[in-house]
């Protein structure tokens, strides 16, 4: 096991800050820290660019992803059963997804839509402004799940929103749950359970995005849940990284409860835990969690081994947070960062099925969800977190492996398909009274656009064809499906539920 290196890290934080600086734009903050505390910081770039803010380490931030070990940190120390179904923690639930056992609604493997991806599949933009009972009401509407409990992982953060909706039915509200168990025994008063984007936190980072021409103010107005919803410094992330490592207090036991094994249903492992996903470099085992909202990326990394870690907060959508902690731990570890690798680039589905690939250089997007590739004996891999994925070439340069758990062959799409013409026409989806539009000419209207904002489609073969479309720094690549029964299946990683008739 390597010495950790923290001198060497300090220099590597120091220079990542600089490079925001000589942007001149927004920025970020590293601190790195052990079992004792924070032992190094650095900054750079601004805060609030508009005024010329600095970054500074104990600048607040968005948190996003990263408030996910903390809910699952409450959920254990309340006592709640992890194997208890969602329906008996939370009334009023659709009946699969009320029998999805706790734990896998938050270790990602229950199958459960995400609650935003699947409103923007609908029409409804995620810079709209709806509040904790809205969006938990529309919970209680979805049509389903996108299979079995345990089969596969699909990133979702609906199962952390109903973990917090759990702690409502007991009495208490989330953030005060939360304050009690965990927050206040460890002293972190400085994070903070803001509930929605217009709750004013002094000194808040702003969060930033670059539309090719300027820098413009990132937007989320779906209430915070439990999934996304800290607010905090950089300094108080690694606080609370180095109450892990040293097991203090409420955290005593957590770090390993967090990242513990969790298992598919066929008893494979899978790289996610509760709030904390399991990565390697070279011989170093680490474990940590991102977060990204529109103009905000954080991550947290830590190695249990050599009991250091790193702490990353930014307001610019432009940062890999993973690659930049990374960085940061090769520099501790004196492990090498592992080398981008590829497989031929190209369009791939399955043969029958709602899987679809593209590869591009070293990135995979998966139904949606993209991922930088790295070499893995004679395949590639993703750095799993929000999807585990282990590919190689097969026969007829088809690619298969595991992609969340489940095995996938993919096949190559000849540039010349055509478009199935029994896409064409208008569908109804009946649960929400969404309508979306294909045309003839290869073209999609999507829920919730206007007239004249349509799609060109992509065929694939079977009756399928891929969307685009984009709403400020993200991007939507929906998949249009037709089933046996005739409907059509609109869906993307994170949602695979909706069912459109043809009206």
């Amino acid at each position: 096991m390597p010495h950790p290196d923290l001198t060497r890290a300090a220099e590597e934080a120091k220079a990542m800050a600089a490079s925001w600086s000589e942007c001149d734009g927004p920025g970020g903050a590293v601190v790195i820290f052990d079992a004792a505390g924070p032992q190094s910081s650095a900054a750079g770039g601004h805060a609030v660019p508009e005024h010329r803010i600095p970054f500074s380490p104990d600048t607040p931030s968005r948190w996003a992803s990263i408030s996910k070990q903390f809910c699952a940190a409450a959920v254990l120390l309340a006592g709640f059963d992890l194997d208890a179904p969602l329906g008996e923690l939370v009334p009023g639930l659709p009946e699969t997804v009320g029998a999805v056992p706790l734990g896998r609604a938050l270790d990602m493997t229950g199958g459960i839509p995400d609650v935003m991806e699947t409103l923007w599949l609908l029409g409804q933009r995620f810079t709209a402004g709806l509040d904790e009972e809205e969006l938990l009401r529309f919970v209680q509407r979805l049509p389903g799940t996108a299979g079995p409990p345990g089969r596969e992982m699909t990133y979702s953060n609906t199962g952390w929103r109903l973990a917090g909706a759990a702690f409502a039915a007991r009495g208490e509200r989330y953030g005060d749950a939360l304050r009690r168990l965990l927050l206040e025994p460890l002293g972190f008063g400085g994070i903070a359970f803001p509930a929605d984007e217009g709750v004013l936190i002094p000194g808040l980072a702003t969060p930033c995005w670059h539309d090719g021409t300027a820098w413009r103010r990132g937007r989320y107005g779906l209430h915070f849940s439990p999934s996304g919803g800290l607010a905090g410094s950089g300094m108080d992330l690694a606080r609370w990284g180095s109450a892990l490592l040293a097991g203090r207090g409420a955290a005593s036991g957590l770090l390993e409860a967090l990242s513990g094994p969790r298992r598919f249903a066929d008893g494979s492992p899978s790289s996610y835990g509760l709030g904390l996903a399991c990565v390697t470099l070279g011989g170093t085992a680490l474990v940590g969690h991102g977060g990204s909202l529109p103009g905000i990326k954080t991550h947290i990394l830590i190695a249990p081994a050599l009991g250091c870690g790193v702490a990353l907060v930014a307001n610019r959508e432009d940062l890999d947070p993973l690659a930049a902690a990374m960085r940061v731990m090769a520099a501790i570890t004196g492990e090498a960062l592992p080398e981008p690798a590829s497989l031929p680039s190209g369009l791939y589905a399955e043969e029958v099925g709602e899987a679809w690939a593209e590869l591009d250089g070293t990135t995979l997007c998966f139904m949606g969800a993209t991922e930088p590739l790295f070499g893995a004996g004679d395949g590639v891999r993703t750095r799993p977190a929000y999807l585990q994925a282990a590919l190689r070439l097969g026969a007829g340069g088809a690619v298969e492996g595991r992609i969340g758990g489940a095995q996938r062959r993919l096949l190559p799409v000849r540039a010349d398909t055509a478009l199935d013409p029994r896409l064409v026409g208008t569908w109804r989806e009946r649960g929400f009274g969404a309508e979306l539009e294909v045309t003839a000419n290869g073209v999609v209207r999507l829920p919730g656009s206007a007239p004249a904002d349509t799609s060109p489609l992509r065929p694939l073969p079977g009756g399928r064809a891929l969307a685009d479309r984009h709403h400020g720094p993200w991007r939507q690549r929906p998949l249009l499906a037709l089933d046996q029964d005739g409907t059509l299946r609109l869906m993307s990683h994170r949602s695979r539920v909706l069912r459109f008739h043809r009206t």
